[in-house]
């Protein structure tokens, strides 16, 4: 699995995200907004316990984003 791509194996929610990433969790709360609002991630249940998944428009081209990643990904660590 490409790290910050843990969505790809199960859902989790923010807080989840937060600790799994190493980030905090308004950034993950800020990034979860534009992805979703992208159609890259969907969402399931409400407050605190939200769970997010990739779409499935995103699942259909996970490969397409792998190649991607493995590209320019070393370029963001």
């Amino acid at each position: 699995m490409l790290q910050g791509t843990p969505l790809h194996d199960r859902p989790y929610n923010a807080n989840q995200l937060s600790e799994v990433l190493g980030l905090d969790y308004k950034t993950i709360k800020h990034h979860q907004k534009v992805l979703s609002d992208n159609g890259v991630i969907t969402s399931a249940g409400g407050g605190y316990g939200t769970m997010y998944f990739l779409s499935p428009v995103m699942e259909g081209n996970y490969a397409l984003f792998e190649e991607i990643w493995e590209k320019i990904g070393n370029k963001f660590k």
